[in-house]
């Protein structure tokens, strides 16, 4: 087997996505920038959205999954008037539709109905996968297939402002995973008996990770130096137990660490209503992985480690 390449490079990296490009070519701009040799994204965004994309390095790839499975909060302008062929400003018109009166008190009462759980079909171009094959082969293909429904939580609908001359509105949206605000957008035109496609779209928060704590590409060549192999962008690195925040921390004795190293499972003396923990050695206070009670709450297995370069 070969040598994998890169540094092994470990952390997490928030980047302010850009326009124009797929959330994979963001990701792969990076990791060459780092001269990683493992990272992934956590929660693709469309070409034309922009903002919040947390990028795990090395070990905290391996709690990525709770990334992808978090909140995330956007900003969305919505354009109405116009059916799109993929719910944006990037598809081809495929219906001009009636105006909504963009009546204030009308859009609040149209909008509460979309808060709470709600059924939402995703939208034909996306890449959520129906039988092995990416939905859009099947648009691109010019195959019909049934979608189905599915359940997602809008747990915020705002309504930013409203701009009726120029025939959109903003709004702010914090969601579940696997929502698709095209589709809820689509949705939203419906219900007001237009049509609408999503302008603009920018992601704000995602899990635990907001703008504030974004970079730009475009900071990070800057960053660059010739000769350090990407060395100086790794202060930037949130550490990898930054992705799993939600949890309670456990620390562990010397012994309970080696005993759950290998495999064996430890007495749990936490008390808390809670399944999975943060663990941390005592002596170093090292973020060493999750670990998962028993059933019963007497005893406290591996989730999840990290692998440790200590001597």
């Amino acid at each position: 087997m070969g040598k994998r390449k890169g540094r092994p490079v470990s952390g997490v990296l928030i980047i302010d996505k850009p326009q124009g490009i797929t959330s994979n070519g963001a990701l792969q701009k990076v990791k060459r920038l780092f001269n990683a040799s493992k990272a992934g994204h956590t929660g693709a965004l469309d070409p034309l959205a922009t903002g919040v994309l947390p990028i795990c390095f090395g070990e905290a790839t391996k709690f990525s999954q709770y990334l992808l499975d978090a909140k995330k909060t956007y900003v969305v302008e919505a354009t109405f008037g116009e059916i799109r062929e993929t719910g944006d400003a990037e598809g081809a018109l495929v219906k001009a539709c009636e105006l909504p009166s963009f009546d204030k008190n009308a859009l609040l009462t149209d909008l509460s109905g979309f808060q709470g759980v709600i059924e939402q079909v995703p939208p034909i171009y996306s890449a959520l996968k129906l039988n092995g094959k990416k939905l859009y082969e099947y648009a691109r293909a010019g195959e019909s297939v049934e979608i189905k429904a599915r359940q997602v939580c809008i747990y915020r609908l705002d309504l930013l402002d409203i701009e009726a001359a120029e025939k959109r509105i903003h709004l702010r949206v914090e969601c579940s995973k696997g929502t698709y605000i095209r589709s809820l957008v689509e949705d939203i035109g419906v219900a007001l008996g237009s049509g609408a496609y999503v302008s603009q779209l920018r992601r704000e928060v995602s899990g635990p990770y907001t703008l504030e704590q974004a970079v730009t590409i475009e900071q990070l060549e800057s960053m660059m130096t010739t000769d350090d192999e990407g060395k100086a962008l790794d202060d930037l690195l949130l550490p990898v137990d930054s992705a799993v925040q939600t949890f309670e921390s456990l620390t562990l004795t010397e012994m309970d660490y080696q005993c759950l190293v290998q495999g064996k499972v430890v007495p749990s003396n936490a008390v808390e209503n809670q399944k999975i923990y943060r663990l941390y050695r005592r002596d170093s206070g090292d973020f060493v992985g999750l670990g998962e009670k028993s059933d019963a709450g007497q005893y406290l297995k591996t989730k999840r480690l990290i692998a440790t370069h200590s001597e």
